[in-house]
């Protein structure tokens, strides 16, 4: 085969494989566990990256497990010189109120559906499967094409850093891990725990919140008794980076406080405080935050944590802030809307990046979204946080089109056979341009 034009065709015939090879990584509840020998982030992420080693090898692909943490598949000799697809085989908690099981690839509507068919096992096994196809069809890049896949991303990417202990960074590459066109820039993203003092003993009217609560999305869940009076708040579940989707059950919590008086003194300071500053202020108004730039658009700040103990109430917040701005000036900000006897604190940090738009490379893989799919190739700039933060020369690339957006890190997590299949196209177009292509 000489041309592309038969590769819709190719992938048709390849699917029921895809989908096979699909089930056996979303079977791995690939959550972080705790560390063992050679499974520093858990069991479950170790077996995942032994089944794509076995599933890569079975296609005549070099395969390895680089310190534990991350798996390679590589095309080509040439181990210090290559191009890098850098995915992730770990996921977040599978949560309650799935459709299905969460760990069994389902089909429905033109829909998979499964816990890492998004976010990020199907992405991944599609840029396999491009590779596959270049092999299969004599479609050889003249680089060295090399598939890595970690199994910490979801945790703090600490994999990347083990890898880069061994092995050398790519020349260039992308991440099929956030969305379309490429992604040349990624916001600052700062999380913060506020810690508030309620000294008066009004405290005592508030039990401890029962629910799950962690920074990948906003919680949904919460149950708590309010002086002796059981509440229970549900929400809708969306990941931090796109707050506005869901509905979020702590500032719902705050705001039926508020409204019908449940309590009195300090407290009730607290949660009108709570509530007027993140009840559908998304976007850092109701704190005074609300930044903004041309690049990346406007700040987003989202509450995902609140914990009680003896004489204080910790929250914890996620800000994403524009690209054109610092982190010292949203914690200078922030620290002006805080209420009295409260103290702030940064848990963790992530400096925006940014790189050149008109670069060669980022061009390259602009040209192969553009040829493929029609659509506008303009690069974008996005809040989430990816690998490209971590490993060297990497860019975001994929695999969510425009206008889809809060799918992962929530129930019944999806995506559409034709997009999956669309993006074993992009990645293979975007391979050739990258490493350009030997006839």
């Amino acid at each position: 085969m000489k041309t592309l034009q038969d590769i819709d065709a190719i992938i048709a015939k390849q699917w029921p494989l895809f989908t096979e090879d699909l089930a056996k990584l979303i079977a791995i509840p690939s959550t972080r566990g705790p560390s063992q020998s050679h499974a520093p982030f858990g069991e479950q992420p170790r077996r995942a990256l032994e089944q794509i080693v076995a599933i890569a090898k079975s296609y005549g692909f070099q395969t390895g497990i680089v310190n534990d943490a991350m798996a390679y598949v590589q095309w080509g000799e040439d181990s210090s010189n290559y191009l890098g697809v850098v995915g992730h085989l770990d996921v977040v908690s599978a949560g309650s109120g799935w459709t299905s099981d969460p760990f069994t690839l389902t089909q429905r509507n033109g829909r998979l559906y499964g816990r890492g068919v998004l976010d990020n096992k199907g992405p991944s096994l599609a840029c396999l499967y491009a590779l596959k196809i270049l092999h299969e069809t004599h479609l050889r890049p003249q680089k060295t094409v090399r598939l890595i896949l970690g199994s910490d991303e979801e945790s703090g990417s600490q994999d990347i850093k083990m890898y880069l202990q061994q092995q050398p960074a790519p020349v260039f590459g992308f991440t099929p891990d956030c969305k379309y066109p490429a992604v040349y820039g990624e916001r600052g993203i700062v999380n913060y725990a506020i810690t508030t003092t309620i000294d008066d003993g009004s405290l005592k009217q508030l039990s401890s919140l029962e629910g799950e609560q962690a920074l990948d999305h906003v919680p949904d869940d919460i149950k708590v008794l309010v002086n002796g009076q059981p509440l229970h708040i549900s929400g809708r579940r969306t990941p931090t980076n796109a707050p506005e989707l869901g509905e979020n059950a702590l500032t719902l919590l705050a705001e039926k406080i508020c409204q019908q008086h449940l309590v009195q003194g300090e407290l009730a300071s607290y949660f009108s405080w709570l509530a007027n500053s993140f009840h559908e202020q998304h976007y850092g108004e109701g704190l005074g935050i609300n930044f903004a730039d041309a690049a990346s658009g406007k700040l987003i700040v989202a509450p995902y944590l609140l914990q009680k103990t003896k004489t204080n109430l910790r929250l914890e917040i996620a800000i994403r802030y524009p690209v054109s701005y610092q982190e010292e000036e949203v914690t200078a900000g922030l620290k002006k809307a805080l209420l009295p006897h409260s103290q702030l604190q940064i848990i963790r940090s992530l400096k925006s990046v940014r790189h050149d738009p008109h670069d060669p490379n980022v061009i390259a893989l602009s040209q192969a979204y553009q040829e493929i799919t029609g659509l506008d190739a303009t690069p974008v700039t996005t809040t989430g946080a990816t690998y490209a933060r971590f490993m060297p020369n990497i860019i975001a690339f994929g695999p969510s089109f425009p206008g889809q957006k809060g799918i992962a890190h929530k129930q019944d997590e999806w995506m559409s056979i034709q997009d999956l299949q669309l993006n074993i196209k992009i990645y293979l177009q975007a391979i050739l341009k990258l490493c350009k292509r030997e006839e």
